[in-house]
């Protein structure tokens, strides 16, 4: 079957827009061939700093067929009716057309089969739109045509065929340029024509043309070559998966050399001086077999040069040489003013403005570090010194050169003005974790800072209501509490959120962080509705909420209708806390401690049994209130009214299983709860197996429903089984 051939070639592409280019490219082309009955059996699509290219594979050569039915007039209808319908369908007579019987009688049918159109001749009016309207994010225009591309479109290849015969140009036009089969090699190894005419001769003459045109191919290329130049001198590459797909992007003929600089600049923090190679050279780094940083770098070449590169590498010196320069002046000089004398600057840098300048910040997060810090185990003094220097480093002069290297160059400048190590830490350390993959600070006063710098970001944006809507986040706040979440589990930290927070926004805060640890526990493999069910573990059945137990109002975690609403970690359950204060589920650890214990319930049978019990307890509890009125069977449990020994039996066992349940939740024991609980399982298989529940007398009904409803508590102070599956 024949094959599409496209290429798009030119002026150089902004490396960081080419992979998404090419994704984009493949999708429209194919998207629009699908749609006209185009199938095809692969496509594939490349870039290179000066082309974008796609093939498309095993597409047929015209498209199918297509039969049409027109529905006309009823059998008998009037000869005007009859000869509009034949004129309509282009039928010369009503013999023409065929009868289909329906439930509302016989009918005119009209039965045509338009033919499809070679293949080529689709794609050549597709392109046009496709190349016109593509969705570059920056694009310009050039000369007096009116074509928005990304850089000048030099000329296009559109070619279309099998390997069996010759392929033939899909002719199109787009701002002037028309496709044709001839493209163009290396700018400076092989600027001629060259014509192509399927995809593996496009790929060998490019080839031979020094361009290598799949980008996976490059960085491949760019890695085993700076690796064995590396192990030549016996040294080790400093890997940068970043900088391999963008330098990639920068050449077509990748060529790796070595360049190196005086060893006085390794003086300078080595970041410092892989941050100056890499963002103004997009050169590596190398290290030495001790793990220092070596006074050598890697750099890519687009060319093979006549000198072998020795002009190449002496200018990269010169640029290195020149910059490192400056990172050793802003060095020396940020050194000779500390951090502390940096402070009054702060106070003309805005943080936002309706949550005031970086001064004021440093203020706020210095008091709530130093409340922390006793949480942490961390020295208040220590802390509070950490969080008041924290961002000082945003006035020197590196950080101002290098924005990245904030924190870390807080944390350089503490340590050369003999600082406690545990603050010039804390200065680095604080803005972890900045995403997934990245650690969080385990030192405490790390930890203090840490978190106070994220949850007053946090409780200043709830604040002024500017709060994540949808996809759209500008100010990070989901990273934030995700860290916020990840420095609280992974360090085992027993924190009462709520009292921490102390906002009017606490509560809506602590909902977003239920989400936050949702998505981290979800991403550990915990199960979504186990979370869920620990989340609201504690609170009252819907209907009930605000009637039993709780004074006034609908309360937490219930709508105006009383319908369930997302759970939350503002709901007070039994049991002690090291912070004081009655509730359990603002406390990330225990709740975390609840779903792995719900998780080895539920594996064993006894736990499976309980929950397919406690679920048919719960349906019919739910009807029964509905026509009794909500709260009608909370009331205690007239032993004397127990009959039968299978419901006599489940009573002793709640009186055993309740209070065991809630005094090992008390003690943080949630497995012990979880046995206690268990131990219910034969009791209410024999309930149910043997106990009408809904008796005629109505004393006996209610009162066996208030044992359900004793069940029901009874499992609420481990969880909500209502919010688990099955």
């Amino acid at each position: 079957m024949p094959d599409f051939l496209l290429e798009l070639l030119s002026e150089e592409i902004p490396a960081r827009m080419q992979a998404r280019a090419a994704d984009d490219l493949r999708r429209l082309v194919t998207d629009a061939l699908v749609e006209r009955g185009l199938t095809y059996e692969g496509a594939k699509a490349f870039a290179t700093p000066r082309r974008l290219a796609l093939v498309v594979v095993g597409l047929p050569a015209r498209q199918p067929d297509r039969s049409e039915e027109r529905k006309g007039p009823r059998v008998g209808a009037p000869e005007k009716a009859l000869e509009g319908f034949l004129k309509a369908a282009g039928l010369a007579s009503i013999d023409e057309a065929v009868v289909q019987s329906d439930p509302k009688g016989d009918f005119y049918v009209a039965r045509s089969v338009k033919p499809g159109r070679a293949t080529a001749e689709v794609i050549s009016e597709i392109m046009p739109a496709i190349i016109a309207g593509f969705p570059w994010p920056k694009s310009m225009r050039w000369g007096s045509g009116t074509l928005r591309w990304v850089r000048p479109l030099h000329s296009i290849v559109a070619t279309f065929g099998s390997t069996q015969e010759e392929p033939e140009i899909v002719r199109f036009e787009v701002g002037g340029v028309a496709s044709g089969d001839v493209t163009r090699g290396h700018r400076v190894h092989a600027p001629g024509e060259i014509r192509v005419r399927r995809f593996d001769d496009y790929v060998d003459a490019l080839q031979k043309a020094h361009v290598v045109l799949d980008a996976e191919r490059r960085r491949d290329m760019i890695r085993a070559d700076a690796r064995t130049l590396a192990q030549a001198q016996n040294l080790e590459l400093v890997e940068d998966e970043a900088l391999v797909d963008e330098v990639a992007g920068l050449v077509e003929w990748p060529v790796v050399l070595m360049g190196a600089f005086e060893e006085e600049f390794l003086e300078v923090p080595e970041e410092v001086i892989r941050a100056t190679i890499r963002a103004n050279q997009k050169c590596f780094v190398l290290r030495r077999a001790d793990g220092r940083l070596a006074n050598r770098f890697i750099l890519v070449a687009n060319l093979e040069a006549a000198d072998g590169g020795a002009a190449i590498i002496h200018g990269n010196q010169r640029v290195v040489r020149a910059r490192l320069s400056d990172a050793r002046f802003f060095w020396e000089t940020d050194k000779k003013t500390p951090l502390a004398d940096r402070l009054e600057k702060l106070k003309s840098i805005t943080f936002h403005e309706k949550l005031g300048t970086q001064h004021e910040r440093v203020e706020r997060i210095e008091r709530l570090a130093r409340e922390l810090a006793p949480l942490v185990g961390a020295d208040p003094d220590k802390a509070g010194q950490a969080a008041r220097l924290a961002k000082a480093d945003l006035v020197t002069e590196m950080v101002g050169e290098f924005p990245e290297l904030q924190g870390l160059m807080g944390r350089y400048y503490a340590e050369a003005e003999g600082l406690d190590a545990d603050v010039a830490a804390a200065l680095e350390e604080h803005y972890r974790p900045q995403g997934p993959s990245d650690r969080v600070p385990t030192a405490p006063v790390s930890i203090a800072v840490a978190l106070a710098d994220k949850i007053d970001t946090l409780v200043g944006f709830w604040a002024i209501d500017e709060k994540p809507t949808g996809s759209k986040d500008p100010y990070a706040l989901r990273r934030a509490a995700l860290g916020v979440v990840r420095i609280i589990l992974d360090n085992g930290l027993r924190l009462r959120l709520l009292s921490i927070l102390g906002a009017e926004v606490a509560l809506d805060l602590l909902a977003f962080f239920a989400d936050r640890l949702k998505v981290q526990l979800r991403e550990q493999g915990a199960r979504h509705d186990l979370v869920d069910a620990a989340l609201a573990a504690g609170e009252l059945p819907p209907p009930l909420r605000g009637r039993v137990g709780v004074a006034g109002g609908a309360g937490p975690g219930a709508a105006a209708d009383g319908e369930p609403t997302a759970p939350s970690l503002t709901t007070p359950t039994p049991g002690p806390s090291p912070q004081g204060g009655g509730g359990q589920n603002d406390d990330l650890v225990l709740i975390v401690r609840r779903v792995e214990a719900l998780g080895k319930l539920l594996e064993t049978d006894d736990g499976k049994n309980l929950l397919a019990g406690y679920k048919r307890a719960a349906n019919i509890l739910r009807a029964e209130e509905k026509k009794d009125g909500v709260g009608a069977f909370e009331g205690e449990v007239d032993c004397a009214l127990l009959t039968e020994k299978a419901e006599i039996d489940l009573s002793k066992a709640l009186d055993l299983a309740a209070p065991a349940a809630a005094d090992a939740v008390g003690q943080e024991d949630f497995a012990l709860a979880a046995a206690a609980l268990a131990r219910l399982r034969p009791e209410v298989d024999a309930f149910f197996d043997q106990v009408t529940v809904n008796a005629p007398d109505p004393a006996l009904r209610a009162n066996r429903l208030k044992l359900l409803a004793r069940l029901r508590r009874a499992t609420r102070a481990l969880a909500d089984f209502d919010r688990i599956a099955g």
